[in-house]
């Protein structure tokens, strides 16, 4: 059988999203055991204002690979908790800069440390081999279909 054929059980999406469902979990699980009441989501969305402050709202759907909808929730949201503020471009007022408060710029460092303890405990017993492969392949697969 070729090796681009599906086997039972073998469905690469699948298993894909069951290992980030999990790691999403338990992500989520240690923002609430640390006092956090952001969601992952969320976190996405500051994480990439924390790489680069005061995007457009278009932007953020761009790196977050969210719809409009999904990410005008999201900063409703985090405005609600304090968290981001719109502003209107000077260029263009049309558009809204998400920018970082004083308060989001709090969590970076405690968010960053509970991620990367997550994906320590996601990645027991894989070495620095195989998750380079793994990046490999999904880059190639990302890439293939864009």
């Amino acid at each position: 059988m070729p090796n681009n054929q599906f086997k039972r059980g073998e469905l690469y999406s699948v298993i894909n999203g069951m290992a980030s469902t999990a790691v999403a979990r338990r992500l989520q699980k240690n923002f609430r055991q640390a006092g956090l009441e952001i969601t992952i989501e969320q976190w996405s969305v500051l994480y990439h204002l924390w790489k680069e402050d005061c995007l457009s709202q278009q932007e953020l759907c761009n790196r977050t690979f969210r719809d409009k909808p999904s990410i005008t929730r999201l900063i409703d949201n985090l405005e609600k908790q304090k968290l981001v503020k719109r502003t209107a471009s000077k260029e263009d007022r049309r558009i809204n800069l998400v920018c970082l408060t004083e308060a989001a710029k709090a969590l970076q460092d405690i968010t960053i440390d509970l991620a990367n303890q997550t994906m320590s405990e996601a990645l027991v017993g894989v070495n620095k081999d195989e998750i380079e492969t793994v990046k490999s392949v999904f880059q190639k697969v990302y890439d293939n279909l864009t």
